[in-house]
């Protein structure tokens, strides 16, 4: 059984609820990513993705210097790094997400993407499902 563990990004880079916008999307374009966790000290706060900036944060007309707390998504769906990837690609699909964070307790310890599972053999049926999925939908979470 592959688990999330196997597969996930464990060096995960993350904002502060006090971080504004602009810092934000300056550590999305450095690191090629189109989402960052918000963490105090390593407990998960929420995530803010550039749909987040673009749709909360742009359209609302709010500063870049707002904080990420004003804009990001609180509730999240997460995951421990014990859950097989077939499960966590089904909670993925059903839940139109496209990245799921990792937590122990509740302390980031990694991330997985639906690139993630593409990449990994064993899942790329289950990828592919879980993007249909979320294509299919307009709206979509984290």
């Amino acid at each position: 059984m592959t688990t999330l563990r196997d597969i996930m990004t464990d060096s995960v880079d993350t904002c502060s609820p006090m971080d504004n916008v602009y810092q934000a999307a300056l550590k999305m374009k450095e690191h090629h990513v189109g989402a960052i966790p918000i963490c105090e000290e390593r407990k998960l706060l929420g995530m803010i993705t550039d749909r987040d900036i673009v749709v909360r944060g742009i359209a609302e007309k709010m500063p870049d210097s707002a904080s990420v707390q004003e804009i990001m998504s609180e509730h999240l769906f997460t995951a421990s790094a014990d859950m097989d990837v077939h499960e966590a690609a089904k909670l993925m699909a059903e839940n139109q997400i496209r990245r799921l964070p990792v937590v122990e307790g509740s302390n980031l310890i990694g991330i997985v993407s639906l690139g993630d599972l593409a990449v990994h053999t064993s899942t790329e049926h289950e990828a592919a499902i879980a993007l249909s999925e979320i294509s299919e939908r307009p709206e979509f979470h984290h």
